[in-house]
């Protein structure tokens, strides 16, 4: 696919991460700019740009998150992507709120990033899953132990972490993970979380609706 018509821009405040996106998205022909803060990003993009936003959530100046929200009004035109450290999963799940695509979590894998950026370009976008009662369908497959290792894990709890809270073996709570995943038919943490996610905010905007009459 001809990408010249939308570009990816990286806004991060570590000039080798800069450069390494650099290398990865030049190698395959797709146009990109490199910011190393949001504040310069903002002053040199011009909102007639289409494309996919690549944002480290904590930076210094301006955070991933408050990019998001000032950029909130461009959503028809740029994608957004954070990158987060596993710590920071909380804040990730705030910036999905925000109006981020996806997120990936630290180390970046670069063919991951790059088969979810091009999606991003071809305004493809993920969906986890197709309906409310799919979701249910497979949190109907988990055991009461197995669902309280999955919102552990959702809140960004270590394995370690996870074994004392429910007073466990690490190998135990390794187990139900596996489970987790194969049940909720996911293969990564990103891809749980987000499916969680969704369901919260199908719900809650479904609970908002006012009642028929």
């Amino acid at each position: 696919m001809d990408f010249a018509d939308a570009a990816v821009f990286v806004v991060d405040d570590d000039p080798e991460v800069c450069q390494s996106f650099r290398w990865l998205f030049e190698s395959v022909n797709i146009p990109v700019n490199t910011y190393e803060n949001a504040k310069m990003f903002l002053n040199h993009y011009d909102v007639a740009q289409k494309g996919c936003l690549i944002i480290d959530v904590r930076m210094p100046i301006m955070s991933g998150l408050e990019l998001l929200e000032h950029i909130n009004p461009l959503k028809n035109q740029l994608s957004a992507i954070i990158i987060t450290g596993y710590g920071d999963i909380p804040m990730a799940v705030r910036a999905m709120k925000a109006g981020a695509s996806d997120f990936i979590l630290k180390p970046v894998n670069h063919q991951h990033i790059l088969e979810i950026t091009q999606k991003c370009l071809k305004k493809i976008h993920y969906c986890p899953i197709q309906s409310q009662s799919n979701y249910q369908e497979r949190i109907d497959r988990l055991t009461k132990r197995e669902r309280q290792v999955m919102d552990l894990v959702i809140e960004g709890k270590l394995n370690k972490q996870i074994a004392n809270d429910l007073d466990i073996s690490i190998s135990t709570v390794e187990v139900h993970r596996a489970n987790v995943m194969r049940k909720m038919e996911t293969k990564t943490l990103a891809d749980l979380i987000k499916i969680n996610l969704l369901h919260t905010l199908v719900t809650h905007d479904s609970s908002s609706l006012p009642e028929t009459i």
